[in-house]
């Protein structure tokens, strides 16, 4: 039997992060760390906004380590690239993106691979939006509505559970891509056939910033879990 190539995930804690993950594994990948931008103070991620404390909850429910790489907008390639060196060195070959069909992003994937010496891998590039959110229901991915952008859907979608019915309602509005493409939603994947044990977490207040709603989410402390932060355990 050939060995498993190792790949990294570029995690965002979101649907489209964990259903390629998913399909990465069924394609024969063993995946060996996840990898998380967040800001320069390391609180949040760039991505989805999250709490470090989520991705920490997330990465022991998946027993997948985190590296989380901080970094401003204007230095985000620079450490994005440093941090996948540091996992290459490790002797992990691939990079797992769930990207579905912004050419802009799958180009800056690829450049970036290509510098590193590392292989991208897109399982959902060019994939029908519904039949991902289907599959992503099928295979038993449990996920919440955690960000709106007002500007196409309002704050009484934060918290709604992706479900058939949730696709539906989607499809009745105009201008409002499935999977949320264009930033009008994101979500949090907390079950699913990945993990080996749902995220335990509870919501905590809604907030509005600039024109996006955000819900929080608070999950309690994990001991079986570190996060690292460039190569280094965060403290």
């Amino acid at each position: 039997m050939a060995e498993k190539i190792k790949a990294f995930c570029s995690w965002s804690g979101g649907k489209e992060s964990a259903l390629s993950l998913y399909m990465a594994q069924q394609s024969g990948f063993e995946v060996t760390n996840l990898l998380t931008m967040a800001n320069e103070e390391g609180t949040h991620s760039h991505s989805h906004g999250f709490d470090s404390s989520v991705l920490k909850a997330q990465s022991e429910a998946l027993r997948v380590p985190l590296m989380q790489r901080r970094a401003s907008w204007q230095t985000y390639e620079e450490e994005f690239m440093e941090a996948v060196s540091v996992i290459r060195d490790e002797g992990v070959g691939a990079g797992i993106f769930g990207d579905i069909d912004l050419i802009e992003h799958r180009q800056w994937v690829e450049r970036v691979c290509s510098v590193l010496g590392v292989t991208p891998i897109l399982p959902l590039w060019l994939k029908d939006r519904e039949q991902l959110l289907r599959q992503f229901i099928k295979i038993g991915f449990k996920a919440i509505v955690i960000a709106t952008d007002s500007r196409f859907i309002g704050e009484e979608w934060l918290g709604r559970e992706i479900t058939t019915a949730f696709i539906e309602d989607l499809k009745a509005l105009t201008d409002v891509d499935l999977c949320g493409e264009k930033g009008e939603y994101h979500t949090f994947v907390y079950d699913g056939p990945i993990f080996q044990k749902p995220v335990e977490f509870k919501t905590a207040g809604i907030v509005l910033h600039e024109s996006h709603w955000f819900l929080g989410l608070e999950c309690p402390e994990t001991s079986g879990s570190e996060i690292v932060e460039g190569g280094r355990p965060v403290e």
